[in-house]
């Protein structure tokens, strides 16, 4: 019984939802995937400088 009343809860709070629009999504979505690969990218770049004065230090 409360496994139907949970879902029956569910399904009234997602009719509040507001759900974004075409160009919100695709906003958003270029925003995360930006983020993302800046992040990735300075991340690479760290790990490289850290590897390369580590190599300098123990050679």
């Amino acid at each position: 019984m409360k496994l139907i009343t949970f879902f029956k809860n569910v399904s009234r709070e997602m009719k509040k939802v507001s759900w974004p629009k075409g160009r919100e999504l695709t906003s958003y979505t270029i925003t995360v995937v930006c983020t993302v690969a800046f992040v990735a990218v300075f991340f690479a770049v760290i790990d490289l400088g850290i590897t390369q004065i580590l190599n300098l230090l123990f050679e």
